[in-house]
C-alpha cells in the first residue's frame, strides 16, 4: 500500500502543471480590446482625414486584427472615435482618434463619404454586417449621451446606410425607447434621418422597406401616446420640410382604416343589419378618418358584390346580378350624392364585368337598374360613355350602352325644351 502511494505521489505536480497552464490568459491578453483599439487608433492617426486612406487601412487591417471579435470597439472607433461607456459617453482615460463620425463636418456630402467606408469595409468582411446593426441598434439607445450635432451626424449617415441597404430598417426599433420618445429624441432625430434617407432614394423606396419590417404602420409611436395622432404627425413633419413622410402616414392611416371599414361592412351585410344602421356606421367613419364618398362607394359596392356566390351560367348571372344589386341600391344611392361619386361607381362597374367574365353582358342592365333606383344619374353616365371609361372592353360595354346613352341625350334634350317653353 506505502508503494503504490508512493507511485501517485510524482504525477500529481504533473497534473497541477498541466491545470495552470497560462494559454488562455495569454490568449486574453493578445486580444485586449484597448490593444485592439490602440492598434486601430494609431492606423486612423497615420492616415489622417483622407477618408479613401482610411477605408484602405481598415481593408488591411482586418487580415491582421480580430475584427470578428472586437467589431463593438471597431465601430465605436469609426463612429464616435474611442470606446463608449454605458449610455454613450467616451471614457476619459481611453485614447482617442479624432477620424471618426463624430468629430466630421455636420453635413450631407461628409456623412456620405464615411458610410462609402462602412460600405467597402462591410463588403469586404460580410461577418461584420450583424455586428454593425447591432452598434447602430446600441448607438439609437445611445442617443441622449450624445451631443446635437453628434445626433444629427448619426442620423444623416444611418439615413444614407438604410437607402443603400447596408442597414435594415428593423433598427428603427431602438428609436421607439420609452425615454427617446418622451424627450422628444426620437422624433428629432427621425426628421434628420429620413430627410437624407429621401434625399438618397424617394419615399416611395423608404415604403418599400418599411413595409418588409413591418413598420409602415408604426411611424406614429416616434411620439407619446397622447400625441400619436395624424394630425399632429403630419404637423411636425410638415414643418420640418417632410410634407411627403406626413402624406405617407395619413394615407397609412387612410388604407388601414379603409380595411377595417370593409371587413366591418361585410359583417353587417351578412348579419343582415338595416340599411339605416349601415349608413350611420359608415358616414361617421367617413368623418373620423377623412375618408372621401368616392373612397366609400368603391369599398360598398367592392363589399356587395362579394357577399355572393354568383352563377357560373352566363345568362343567369345577369337576373342574379339585378335581383342582389336590386336589394342593396338604397345603400348605394346613399353615398352617391356627387357627380364623382356616381362616376367612380360606374368605372368600379366596368372593372368588374371584365375581370368577372359572365358580368361582360349584365353591364348595361346593371347601369340601367341604378338610373332607375337613382343610385346614377344622366350626366355621369354620360360623361362615362364620352371620355371617363377605363380601356378595359371599352368596345363591348359602349355598344351595349350606345341605345341607352342616345335615349338620355334625347331625354335631356327634351327636358331642356320644356324647361325654356316654361321659361
Amino acid at each position: 500500500r506505502v508503494s503504490f502511494m508512493n507511485n501517485q505521489k510524482p504525477q500529481k505536480p504533473t497534473l497541477s502543471g498541466q491545470r495552470f497552464k497560462t494559454r488562455k490568459r495569454d490568449e486574453k491578453e493578445r486580444f485586449d480590446p484597448t490593444q485592439f483599439q490602440d492598434c486601430i487608433i494609431q492606423g486612423l492617426t497615420e492616415t489622417g482625414t483622407d477618408l479613401e486612406a482610411v477605408a484602405k487601412f481598415l481593408d488591411a487591417s482586418g487580415a491582421k486584427l480580430d475584427y470578428r471579435r472586437y467589431a463593438e470597439t471597431l465601430f465605436d472607433i469609426l463612429v464616435a472615435g474611442g470606446m463608449l461607456a454605458p449610455g454613450g459617453t467616451l471614457a476619459d482615460d481611453m485614447t482617442r482618434t479624432n477620424v471618426c463620425v463624430f468629430a466630421a463636418q455636420e453635413d450631407l456630402e461628409t456623412m456620405q463619404a464615411f458610410a462609402q467606408v462602412f460600405n467597402k469595409l462591410i463588403r469586404r468582411y460580410k461577418y461584420l454586417e450583424k455586428g454593425f446593426e447591432d452598434e447602430v441598434k446600441k448607438l439609437l439607445l445611445f442617443l441622449k449621451g450624445f451631443s446635437e450635432s453628434e445626433r444629427n451626424k448619426l442620423a444623416m449617415l444611418t439615413g444614407i446606410l438604410l437607402a443603400n441597404g447596408t442597414l435594415n430598417a428593423s433598427i428603427l426599433n431602438s428609436l421607439y425607447n420609452e425615454n427617446l420618445v418622451k424627450e422628444g429624441v426620437s422624433a428629432a432625430f427621425a426628421v434628420k434621418l429620413f430627410k437624407s434617407w429621401i434625399n438618397e432614394k424617394d419615399i416611395n423606396a423608404v415604403a418599400v422597406s418599411l413595409r418588409k419590417v413591418n413598420m409602415d404602420n408604426r411611424l406614429m409611436e416616434l411620439f407619446p401616446a397622447n400625441k400619436q395622432s395624424v394630425e399632429h404627425f403630419s404637423k411636425y413633419f410638415t414643418e420640418a420640410g417632410l410634407k411627403e413622410l406626413s402624406e405617407y402616414v395619413r394615407n397609412q392611416q387612410t388604407i388601414g382604416a379603409r380595411k377595417e371599414l370593409q371587413k366591418e361592412l361585410q359583417e353587417q351585410m351578412s348579419r343582415g343589419d338595416p340599411f339605416k344602421d349601415i349608413i350611420l356606421y359608415v358616414k361617421e367613419e367617413m368623418k373620423k378618418n377623412n375618408i372621401s364618398e368616392q373612397t366609400v362607394v368603391a369599398i360598398i359596392w367592392s363589399s356587395v358584390m362579394s357577399t355572393v356566390e354568383w352563377n357560373k351560367k352566363e345568362e343567369l348571372v345577369a337576373e342574379q346580378a339585378i335581383k342582389h344589386l336590386k336589394q342593396y341600391s338604397p345603400l348605394l344611392a346613399a353615398f352617391t350624392t356627387q357627380g364623382q361619386s356616381e362616376l367612380t361607381l360606374l368605372l368600379k362597374i366596368q372593372e368588374y364585368c371584365y375581370d368577372n367574365i359572365h358580368f361582360m353582358k349584365a353591364f348595361q342592365k346593371i347601369v340601367v337598374l341604378f338610373y332607375k333606383a337613382e343610385v346614377l344619374s344622366e350626366e355621369p353616365i354620360l360623361k362615362w360613355y364620352k371620355d371617363a371609361h377605363l380601356a378595359k372592353g371599352k368596345s363591348v360595354f359602349l355598344e351595349q350602352m350606345k341605345k341607352f346613352v342616345e335615349w338620355l341625350k334625347n331625354a335631356e334634350e327634351g327636358n331642356q325644351r320644356l324647361s325654356s317653353q316654361v321659361e
